[in-house]
């Protein structure tokens, strides 16, 4: 029954991620349920651990509601980010074994759709938060990615307008640098690499419908 539950939070949570639920639908447990051929109780375990997480709302007597999108809140995620994938990439090249660098070698080429790059683009990053070799650090940033995915998502007209073979060259750039443990190069590049999904991603958000407005002060 445990196993069924984090089965059930986690496919529930992926599609939220992945916008199969997009910000601002409505869900029930029955639908939800039939979606995913369980009984009610699980899905609503689920629902409240994603309530927690602050990714649905509970409507009473109207089911749930997948939260939208605020500016403040896209802001936060990626400054968190920043702050945090700088220190998980330092820690890799201080500790990390020489092979578990040499494995990042699999990032350094893509092709594909839109779709696939976001793909590649979590399995790096992911790659990039274990390296550290700290499990606290790795599963918290390993959330934050996952989040981000859906502001890539939810914003069409950055996810059409992005180069990827460029965003590829700064990953290529950074493994260069984490391979040959420079770690001034290293924090240089994943510091300018994400303030510029900041800069790329918070813009195209705020033309998007489905961005709540900005909380209060």
């Amino acid at each position: 029954m445990i196993l069924l539950r984090e089965n059930i939070y986690e496919n529930l949570r992926s599609d939220i991620l992945s916008c199969q639920f997009a910000p601002g639908d409505e869900i029930r447990e029955q639908d939800l349920a039939e979606r995913y051929a369980v009984s009610r109780q699980p899905v609503r375990d689920a629902l409240l651990r994603l309530e927690r997480e602050h990714l649905v709302t509970v409507q009473p007597r109207q089911g749930y509601r997948v939260n939208p999108i605020s500016l403040s809140d896209a802001r936060d995620l990626l400054r968190f980010r920043l702050a945090l994938e700088p220190a998980c990439v330092a820690e890799a090249i201080e500790s990390a074994p020489d092979s578990i660098l040499k494995s990042l070698d699999e990032f350094r080429r893509f092709s594909g759709s839109h779709e696939d790059f976001i793909t590649y683009n979590r399995g790096f990053h992911s790659a990039l938060a274990h390296a550290s070799g700290n499990r606290r650090m790795a599963t918290t940033l390993c959330d934050l990615i996952g989040q981000a995915d859906r502001l890539v998502r939810v914003s069409v007209s950055n996810l059409k307008g992005h180069d990827p073979a460029k965003l590829v060259a700064e990953h290529v750039a950074l493994i260069d640098a984490m391979q040959q443990r420079e770690a001034r190069t290293a924090a240089r590049i994943i510091k300018a690499h994400i303030a510029a999904t900041e800069k790329r991603v918070l813009p195209a958000l705020k033309r998007n419908a489905v961005i709540v407005e900005e909380r209060s002060s």
